[in-house]
């Protein structure tokens, strides 16, 4: 079924229909205005009757149109090379054109570092899979043939290929590319009824407040201010990486999370959700104390190297991290579990999980409850405990009703 639409680069309203197996698409020099659409809409049905009919004559309707000659030589092609003329995906573009036009629309709409990480999927995985074929010619075995390939490369997961939280994220991309191909072109999506592939349960290795009193006094003075903002915040590597004076208010003792750093560069938060507060407990109000003592005047962000500039991750990972837990004979752990340190050590001294969950920049305690359950107080887990206590408490009153009884 065809449908009327508007240019973007001029709002001038075109039709776009299928003809003889081929998309055709025919522009008015009506602006795109409720009445105006509904003219063009009346036009397209007579075209499609037409068509349905076996009498369309195309000059009749479009005299000024280059779209039969167009057709015929699509036609003749397509017999010498013995295509059939009834695949309607053969009048659609190479995935890798399309791909660039949907790349190029959606892109302001993304942060950079989304923008960057859609690109290098697009180049790496999905370009590589789809080259030389039309998008509307892919079928749903193409897409799962590529998805087999992607689980046979090297990558993160456990079993040294790539995991399935990262075949999905280049699954998605394919999905998003499809679905509005599909739209645009009148096709039937072949994504459809494909489900993303189950991933692992979150393993999460916090350290215990023992450690991670043991940490930060054995840690380079230099970097002891650092870490006691990671452990006792929770924020995220960027986000601590990232932080300026500018957003650390002394007065109402609150860290204000507004940007993260990404390959050197700050940029609007992870989620809307990461924009928060977070207050300043006693040990983080006096390590920015004293940090600010040592940047204050050097930097605007909080944590820098001696040229001031923003911190490293991944050096200070290797240089300073990996080394301190190997000189404590402390399990080797990524950085990022002193965020899942602090979480468990909030919930496991009782506060309530809703404000754990803001603190930590989540949108709901659904994350909480799912990854750090163990780690909630009885009083707020969801284990029978509290029905225990109840039917425990019942006893020891009607034990003592019966011994009142019996004085």
């Amino acid at each position: 079924m065809g449908k009327v639409r508007a240019r973007k680069e001029t709002g001038k309203l075109y039709l776009d229909f299928m003809y003889a197996g081929h998309r055709c698409r025919e522009q008015t020099a009506l602006p795109d205005t409720p009445a105006n659409r509904k003219r063009v809409n009346a036009l397209l049905q007579k075209v499609e009757a037409r068509i349905l009919l076996g009498d369309f004559n195309y000059a009749e309707y479009f005299p000024d149109s280059r779209n039969p000659q167009k057709i015929k030589q699509k036609q003749a092609a397509h017999r010498g090379a013995g295509v059939s003329d009834s695949n309607g995906g053969t009048d659609t573009p190479l995935f890798t054109d399309f791909a660039d036009q949907w790349f190029l629309e959606c892109k302001i709409q993304w942060r950079n570092s989304h923008t960057r990480n859609v690109e290098s999927i697009l180049n790496g995985s999905l370009k590589p899979a789809f080259k030389n074929k039309r998008i509307g010619d892919i079928t749903k075995a193409d897409i799962l043939a590529a998805r087999n390939k992607l689980g046979r490369r090297k990558g993160r997961g456990t079993n040294g290929l790539m995991s399935p939280k990262t075949i999905n994220s280049h699954m998605t991309i394919l999905r998003m590319i499809l679905t509005e191909a599909a739209e645009r072109f009148d096709f039937t999506n072949p994504y459809l009824n494909i489900k993303p592939l189950k991933q692992q349960k979150v393993h999460i290795e916090p350290f215990s407040l023992n450690e991670v009193e043991k940490i930060l006094e054995t840690v380079r003075e230099d970097y002891r201010n650092y870490y006691a903002v990671r452990f006792y915040t929770g924020m995220r590597t960027g986000e601590i990486d990232g932080l300026k004076w500018e957003y650390v208010d002394f007065e109402k003792r609150e860290i204000l999370v507004r940007e993260t750093l990404i390959h050197g560069q700050t940029e609007y938060t992870k989620t809307d959700g990461s924009q928060r507060e977070i207050p300043m407990f006693g040990p983080v109000y006096e390590a920015l104390k004293t940090q600010y003592e040592a940047t204050g005047k050097l930097s605007k962000f909080v944590f820098c190297n001696r040229m001031g500039e923003p911190l490293d991750h991944n050096n200070v990972t290797k240089r300073v991290w990996y080394p301190l837990l190997e000189h404590l004979k402390l399990k080797k752990r990524r950085p990022y579990q002193t965020r899942h340190t602090a979480a468990t050590l909030l919930l496991a001294s009782g506060e309530n999980p809703e404000w754990v969950a803001r603190t930590l920049g989540h949108s709901s305690t659904e994350m909480l409850f799912k990854v750090y359950s163990r780690y909630i107080p009885n009083l707020t887990r969801m284990d029978g405990s509290a029905f225990e206590r109840l039917i425990q408490s019942r006893v020891i009153e009607n034990d003592k009703e019966v011994g009142d009884e019996t004085e």
